[in-house]
């Protein structure tokens, strides 16, 4: 491995798997350093193209999304470091697929848990291949200033606190990606901060070792001395010591072996990483702090003079002016997210959408201030939840029980009629369900379907105004506008709507007051006397029926009523109901298979 610097200010990363939050840390960073471009040129989403949306500092940006690594490192060639937040089922087989090609050059493996063979293969062919495989286990590393990957240094008060937005003189290695964060801050205290660091992660096998950043760090004429922080378990760490013995390294290297305190324990104890555990004494934490410091490596007492170890030798390197002043500069500010705003009080926004009908932020929905398991237990049926989201109230039953048999009854009405006509042409064309239900739903109108309010409307008004059917009926014939909710095209004074005749009988029955259905009777007394075919319809009914549910419930204003009527409520149950049968006609056509309609043209009348 050796060489040198892995990454610049204009490195380039391909992220594989996307995460939202450690990509914008990196776009985030990049602003802090003064990048010009953004160092994630593009997201790896298997299946998935499109992009997306990210902040780099003030500025939305969106990054390209790739279904396959192949397409990505095509279309970003010089982005040759790439990033794999895959889980441990499928980050090997990425990884390799990653390093196989020609434009990438590192490759991070974030994942805990990847088998240990695979890890040997991806080493083996990383070696073989002149390429750099960081982790797995790994939070990846930084190059100060310039370059981070994912959530490396954590957030940006962090990096800023530790002084990352600009370049030190300090290499460092460490096997621990939460330790990485805590000797950032320890070196930023003493030294004038990190040039480079990498958590090379703590499984058995890691992808690069503590010695071979060691050595590429020895190659860098910016970094000046080298600290170390390893652990018990595995021999990594005696790579280092040979190197040392072998004058490889010329730079002043600290080093710390944690897990010294595993000899307090009487068994053997195995620590958080799969590789911190002592399989000898050649592998634990003493053993290797001696040979280090017999070595020629600064090696502390303990942990704890740990810090003033790197700051006394960072001290002889100033003394000996071969350390130049760091150019320190103030980084500009992240924009705060506007979400992240608003949580601390900060910023006050507008909302963009008001709801009063249903909630889903908690634990379970709630449809009008009802949760849903209420709903479920107390057994309430559809009429009860569209008292709930349309109402906004919980209605009695025997008003829920009418809705629930004005959706039954208005359901459907046959194939004939011009709704279930368009739904079953549009599914003979084999158009999907929801293009055969909306063909059908656009025919509801003041023709078909859509009279219900209308007939709420005039009937409301007649009653209201005292006016005789007499008076309403030749009104309207003045205005030359036909009395919605009366006239059938075949039900007549003989044979009348049964559907009509059941919703009568219901709310005769359980209604307090049925004052509007008795004068919509009334006026229909008086169209018979017209034309016998001038019956109160399915529309008439339910209108008139209606307005005396709204106002026998005694739980709803006259405000409330004329809204109700005025926004078009009651057509919405016949939209409601129809639906149900316009998806009955789509299903029937498509299980019968029948083919593409075409109107018979005998029952076309061509004229000039």
């Amino acid at each position: 491995m050796a060489a040198g610097q892995l990454f610049s200010r204009t490195t380039q990363a391909l992220f594989y798997n996307y995460k939202q939050l450690p990509i914008q840390r990196m776009l985030d960073f990049d602003f802090l350093c003064g990048r010009e471009t953004p160092s994630v040129a593009g997201i790896i989403n298997p299946g998935s193209e499109g992009f997306q949306k990210l902040f780099f500092g003030q500025e939305e940006i969106a990054i390209p999304v790739h279904a396959d690594i192949e397409a990505a490192c095509a279309a970003h060639p010089t982005a040759d470091v790439f990033i794999n937040f895959a889980s441990f089922r499928s980050a090997a087989a990425s990884s390799m697929a990653a390093l196989k090609q020609p434009t990438i050059r590192v490759v991070a493996i974030i994942a805990e848990g990847v088998p240990e063979s695979d890890t040997k293969q991806l080493i083996a062919y990383a070696r073989a291949n002149n390429k750099v495989v960081i982790g797995p286990a790994t939070v990846g590393g930084i190059q100060a200033g310039a370059f981070k990957i994912g959530d490396t240094a954590g957030t940006i008060d962090n990096i800023i606190h530790c002084k990352l937005y600009r370049p030190g003189s300090v290499g460092f290695v460490s096997k621990s990606g939460g330790m990485s964060n805590e000797l950032y801050n320890s070196i930023a205290r003493v030294t004038d901060g990190i040039y480079e660091g990498i958590a090379i992660g703590g499984d058995v096998f890691p992808g690069s070792t503590l010695s071979d950043h060691v050595l590429r760090f020895n190659n860098i004429p910016q970094v000046k001395m080298m600290v170390v922080l390893g652990e018990l378990g595995g021999r990594d760490e005696y790579s280092l010591v040979e190197a040392l013995k072998q004058g490889k390294v010329t730079k002043p290297v600290v080093a710390w072996v944690s897990g010294t305190c595993a000899r307090l324990f009487k068994s053997e104890v195995q620590f958080g990483h799969a590789g911190a555990k002592s399989g000898g004494e050649m592998e634990s934490a003493q053993a290797k702090n001696q040979a280090l410091r017999e070595a020629g490596a600064v090696v502390p007492t303990s942990y704890e003079a740990f810090e003033a170890a790197i700051q006394e030798t960072f001290a002889k390197l100033v003394e000996e002016g071969k350390v130049p002043p760091v150019k320190e500069f103030t980084p500009p500010p992240i924009p705060e997210d506007l979400n992240v705003a608003i949580r601390s009080g900060k910023v006050r926004a507008p909302t963009h959408i008001i709801s009063t009908i249903s909630d889903d932020r908690g634990e379970e929905p709630c449809y009008a201030g009802v949760p849903m398991s209420s709903i479920i237990e107390n057994g309430y049926g559809v009429g009860d939840v569209i008292s709930l989201l349309w109402f906004k109230r919980s209605l009695p039953r025997y008003c829920t029980q009418f809705i629930e048999i004005c959706i039954m009854l208005c359901a459907d009405h046959g194939p004939c009629v011009s709704g279930a006509h368009n739904s079953i042409v549009t599914a003979r064309a084999g158009k999907d369900l929801v293009s055969c239900l909306v063909s059908g739903l656009l025919t509801i109108g003041p023709r078909f379907g859509g009279a219900i309010d209308d007939a709420a409307r005039y009937f409301k008004d007649a009653f209201d105004r005292s006016l005789t059917p007499y008076e309403f009926v030749e009104s309207m014939k003045k205005k030359g506008i036909r009395v919605p909710g009366i006239g059938h095209r075949i039900k007549n004074r003989d044979n009348k709507d049964k559907r009509v005749e059941l919703l009568q009988k219901f709310a005769r029955t359980h209604f307090p007051s049925v004052k509007y259905m008795e004068y919509a009777v009334e006026v229909e007394n008086y169209t018979l006397t017209k034309a016998n075919n001038l019956v109160l319809n399915v529309d008439g009914a339910i209108g008139s029926l209606f307005l005396d549910l709204l106002a026998g419930s005694g739980m709803f204003t006259k405000q409330e009523v004329d809204e109700i009527v005025e926004i078009g409520y009651l057509n919405g149950l016949f939209v409601l109901a129809r639906s149900i049968g316009l998806i009955g006609h789509t299903f029937d056509q498509k299980r019968l298979k029948q083919p593409l309609y075409r109107h018979p043209w005998e029952d076309v009348l061509y004229t000039k």
